[in-house]
């Protein structure tokens, strides 16, 4: 099983961006699926999960500003993040669930700044 993130970048606040994961070897449609971050000397945070039927999630300080989606006949989950602040600069992750299965993506980096 493999993840492929990309689509992270450099954007000033207020910007907006749009990540994507491609999972290859595995039935997608099965999995939860979620994204974490994880800013310098900070502990690796869950920002937004979905589940197979397209149930969402997402940590407080994202709500409103990031929407999870996923599709399926893609294999493919997207996180389109919106109103972006220079606290969400991070590595994003993307992982199937259970975390357990040890499935993560690469990391895509993303930096917000002026």
């Amino acid at each position: 099983v493999q993840l492929q993130a990309s689509g992270g970048g450099l954007v000033q606040p207020g910007g907006s961006l749009r990540l994507s994961c491609v999972v290859f070897g595995t039935p997608f449609s099965i999995n939860a699926m979620g994204w974490y971050r994880q800013a310098p000397e900070k502990q690796r945070e869950l920002v937004a999960s979905i589940t197979r039927g397209g149930s969402t999630n997402y940590v407080d300080s994202v709500k409103g500003r990031f929407t999870i989606s996923r599709d399926n006949a893609k294999n493919t989950v997207y996180l389109q993040m919106n109103s972006l602040k220079p606290e969400d600069t991070a590595v994003y992750y993307c992982t199937l669930f259970p975390v357990s299965l040890g499935y993560w993506g690469q990391g895509t980096q993303v930096t917000v700044s002026s």
